[in-house]
């Protein structure tokens, strides 16, 4: 049977902006639900499941303070936090919008709005939102077949990570080839992982092999496989991680570093799916999906003859590139929460969390190793804590650099990063925050539009 179309809900107290949505909605292929009321809203979403909420933040004649939408949002991300919700406002209240997205909703749309964009704002949180959904349900599968929390957990609340997820929702599901690049410790591994679980091939083995700590010697066999006697510490016929992930991904860390006399080797299997073990001339096949990952720039090293560009044709079908830690520093304090809980439960110690100075220190601190030096930072401040909650000294940050690094940041970085601290420091009131910044409102929502904020 073809899979039913998605369901979204649009809620609006204006029967004319009902009518309209529903009509243009309908003719992209969604089932449309109405309403008129918050309470209609809950009622209908306890009822049925739906891809994504469409919500108007004001429902009272003559109301404008969007309180009702907030309130309503509120209960939307505590019956279910993984429901896509997108806010419709005046451009007036884009105020209301900016504190909206801060609890919870993905998106926003001004009244009267545009098509082409309110479009392209569902089609990517629907396709989001079902990868996020088939991800968590992996995930809780796998913790109750394993009996432990097992699966990858991808955290990524910040604007900088949001490209990054709708690449996980538009070519996880795909067989396509995918090459993530970033820089050392930024988590390529974990969104490896992220991209086969929302895949069809799910279900099948994640086989990873790290090509920077294989020795050329042993190359081929780790890959490929080899029978007994191939060579003198053959003792027993060998399956390669080619054949070991047959069905499902196999991913291919440090890609850069596979040695250039075996580059042809591997560009073969990827084009026709055979290989030999090594000491035979049976020829064998396998299905596997590619993903592999650097920090390397593979370009320049075609340019300088080190890697073969047909190979990296075959590898970058997909690129996706994840940002350091320092340009998503919204995560960081989820990240470092997420790190103390396995940490705490690890040593068995009774800490409860961070003093204030200490999450100050790591909101600013440049985060070199990126998300694993964070990883390492919190275990550290696990073990050194004498006390409930972890202080600064106990983290062993660098005291130099407990700032951001302005000389690491471009313009619009550093842009971006002075709005979100005002924004925070203003409770996410755009009109004062706007004033403290010494910018009119319409050059201060240009901005916020622009960093997606």
């Amino acid at each position: 049977m073809p899979a039913a179309s998605p369901r979204i809900l649009v809620a609006d107290d204006q029967p004319d902006v009902l009518e309209a949505l529903r009509l243009l909605l309908k003719s992209e292929g969604y089932q449309i639900d109405t309403v008129k009321s918050p309470a209609a809203v809950l009622r209908a979403v306890e009822a049925k499941d739906y891809a994504l909420v469409l919500i108007d933040l004001n429902y009272a004649r003559d109301t404008t303070s969007g309180e009702e939408g907030l309130d309503l949002l509120d209960k939307l991300q505590n019956l279910d936090n993984n429901l896509p919700v997108v806010v419709m406002t005046a451009w007036a209240s884009v105020e209301v919008a900016v504190e909206a997205m801060r609890r919870g909703a993905k998106d926003f749309v001004t009244k009267p709005w545009d098509n082409p964009r309110l479009l392209t704002i569902v089609r990517t949180q629907v396709e989001l939102g079902s990868a996020v959904r088939a991800y968590r349900r992996l995930e809780q599968e796998n913790q109750i077949l394993r009996g432990k929390d097992s699966g990858p957990t991808l955290i990524a609340e910040s604007v900088a990570m949001r490209p990054v997820l709708e690449m996980i929702a538009r070519v996880g599901p795909s067989d396509a080839n995918i090459l993530i690049t970033g820089e050392n410790g930024t988590g390529k591994g974990l969104i490896a992982r992220a991209l086969h679980a929302v895949s069809t091939r799910g279900q099948d083995p994640f086989i990873s092999v790290n090509m920077g700590g294989l020795p050329e010697g042993v190359f081929e066999s780790e890959l490929f496989g080899h029978v007994r006697g191939a060579f003198t510490d053959a003792k027993t016929d060998r399956a390669g991680r080619f054949e070991l992930a047959d069905g499902g991904t196999l991913f291919m860390d440090e890609i850069g570093n596979i040695p250039l006399s075996q580059q042809a080797k591997i560009l073969r299997t990827l084009e026709t799916g055979e290989f030999e073990r090594v000491g035979s001339s049976k020829t064998f096949t396998s299905n596997v999906r590619l993903v592999s990952a650097t920090n390397a720039d593979l370009q320049k090293q075609v340019a300088e003859g080190a890697f073969r560009q047909d190979l990296l044709f075959r590898l970058n079908t997909i690129h996706i590139h994840l940002p350091p830690l320092r340009e998503r520093r919204e995560d960081i304090e989820l990240l470092a929460q997420f790190f103390l809980k396995a940490h705490v439960k690890r040593y068995a110690k009774g800490i409860t969390g961070f003093d204030d100075s200490a999450i100050e220190a790591m909101r600013g601190y440049s985060w070199p190793g990126n998300v694993r030096e964070l990883d390492h930072a919190v275990e550290r401040g696990c073990l050194m804590a004498q006390g409930k909650v972890i202080h600064v000294n106990d983290l062993g940050l660098n005291a130099g650099q407990a700032t951001p690094q302005i000389e690491d940041m471009s313009i619009e970085e550093v842009e971006s990063y002075l709005i979100k601290k005002t924004l925070a420091r203003c409770d996410g009131n755009a009109r004062k925050a706007a004033e403290e910044l010494g910018l009119s409102r319409s050059a201060f929502y240009r901005r916020l539009e622009k960093y997606g904020l």
